[in-house]
């Protein structure tokens, strides 16, 4: 109302006409207006009944038979161009309101309350129940989830805190280099690059957080290290099927939940084994009276008073959560380098300029490489690890985009959909990361670690993983594609992976 005031104003002093009945018109118009009964304005807003959106048959039609699972990304860009920026969607017994621009995601996560939710991972929470588990930070909510959240803040968001692990990474980046150096073909050829991230990510978190090795980058890996692998591979592939049944079409479908029930079996049993070890070690020096100066993170958290239920669910999700984030990354990052030669080789003169001779990067010295951040956030913004974040206001109903959404409802923020969104990002399927050093965009238009309270809690550690690990590799290689190689794109597995295997070529320097 002010401002139409003021526009009223203005144009009566441009075309010389008195301002005063009309202005005396407008304030008697806006003080009947405020004076109406609560219901009548209400009509104005609306409800979900009026956004757009699939029927379930449609949806499941374009879920399953067209499209199948492994592309609920490109069902985000459909969704948007048929619905616009907001539509809801039936999956299962689930009603969700998805959200594809970065203003409305921004409206959610203002409103997203002390105690914000993730999406309902229903399954993983049955199965903790199931068996006596606690939660651990991707599960826990409330009271519960902040409390841990606090801890773990100080030693994984803390820059200063987190630099004191480039040493740590480090030690894990060299065995890399000398596995890819391994496993090289004739004309330095690497196959199924990804495995072998896959492996550096798991290697990476399980030295921060129990400062000990499990030997995924070893000649020959471990069996059980191998099949802590292949659970966390299979448990994400089981996530979406285990969410969508109801419970009781276990007892006549039992395979899915099953295999779901044994990965998570297999990997809360290898955490609690390396957790128990390593405790029962840093006994055994206080017993002899030494000092402990544990640096890793499950020491920290058993100092804390936490039940030990609680350390075993907290550290079991850790292990798994920061994995594919490396992988991924990694493994997108080095494809598209490989195929802008001139942007890779911009990246080298810039480490090497840094480092004066050096040849390990410090946690210091990515500060001052601006092109390789970028790079990892142009990665990032084409192929985000979770291509879609979800968010739940238990709180109270809120207001997005003129629309009333009641409260414990399940909302999308469509990440997949904003960051290769033309009128967001200028020619959005390219590569091109000086993007990120030319302008300023909506600070929700890419958002792969999410934002707030909710967002990841180990990004700084995995983002100075991927620094110092991709610095490393340009210094020692030279990335070509695949000579017989072809494009490779990305498909959904609950998260964002590439949907068949990258090689790339490793040409010693």
């Amino acid at each position: 109302m002010i401002f139409a005031r003021r526009m009223l104003q203005q144009a009566l002093k441009v075309s010389g006409r008195s301002a005063s009945p009309l202005l005396k018109w407008m304030e008697k118009w806006a003080e009947g207006a405020s004076a109406r009964p609560e219901g009548s304005k209400q009509q104005a807003v609306r409800t979900l009944g009026d956004m757009p959106g699939p029927t379930v048959a449609s949806f499941v039609w374009d879920l399953f038979a067209r499209r199948g699972m492994s592309r609920l990304h490109e069902l985000q860009r459909e969704g948007l161009r048929r619905y616009g920026p907001m539509w809801k969607a039936s999956f299962g017994p689930i009603l969700t309101v998805h959200v594809a621009e970065p203003e409305l995601i921004e409206q959610v996560l203002r409103q997203e309350g002390h105690h914000p939710m993730r999406s309902d991972l229903s399954s993983w929470k049955d199965y903790r129940k199931l068996r006596g588990h606690h939660y651990g930070l991707l599960t826990s909510e409330g009271e519960e989830w902040q409390t841990v959240r606090s801890l773990l803040g100080k030693h994984m968001l803390r820059p200063k805190a987190v630099e004191a692990y480039d040493r740590t990474l480090n030690s894990v980046v060299s065995d890399l280099i000398s596995k890819l150096r391994l496993r090289r073909h004739p004309q330095g050829l690497v196959t199924d690059i990804a495995s072998e991230f896959y492996r550096f990510g798991l290697e990476g978190i399980s030295s921060v957080l129990f400062e000990s090795r499990i030997g995924c980058l070893d000649p020959v890996v471990p069996a059980e290290t191998e099949r802590f692998i292949q659970s966390i591979n299979t448990m994400f592939v089981m996530t979406l099927p285990t969410m969508a049944m109801p419970s009781w079409l276990h007892q006549l479908f039992p395979k899915p939940w099953k295999t779901f029930c044994e990965c998570w079996d297999y990997m809360f049993d290898f955490a609690k084994g390396h957790i128990d070890k390593r405790l029962k070690a840093e006994a055994e020096k206080v017993a002899r009276g030494e000092k402990v100066e544990g640096r890793y993170l499950t020491y920290f958290l058993s100092q804390t008073g936490l039940p030990m239920k609680t350390v075993y669910s907290n550290v079991t999700e850790l292990l798994l959560a920061g994995v594919d984030t490396i992988s991924s990354t990694m493994s997108w990052s080095l494809y598209e380098l490989s195929r802008h030669s001139e942007v890779q080789a911009r990246i080298r003169e810039e480490v090497l300029t840094v480092l004066e001779g050096r040849s390990i990067p410090e946690a210091a010295d990515v500060a001052r490489m601006p092109l390789l951040k970028a790079t990892v956030k142009e990665v990032l913004r084409l192929y985000p690890v979770i291509p879609a974040n979800a968010r739940v206001i238990t709180e109270r109903d809120i207001q997005v985009g003129g629309y009333i959404i009641p409260k414990n409802t399940l909302i999308t923020l469509c990440q997949f959909a904003t960051s290769r969104d033309a009128a967001v990002f200028q020619n959005p399927d390219e590569f091109q990361p000086q993007r990120w050093l030319n302008r300023k965009h909506h600070p929700y238009a890419s958002v792969p670690f999410g934002v707030g309270k909710r967002s990841c809690i180990g990004r700084r550690i995995a983002e100075l993983e991927l620094h110092l690990a991709l610095a490393r590799i340009l210094i020692e290689f030279d990335v070509k594609p695949d000579p017989e190689g072809h494009s490779v794109k990305p498909m959904t597995r609950t998260l964002l992976v590439p949907e068949s295997v990258i090689n790339l070529q490793f040409i010693e320097r």
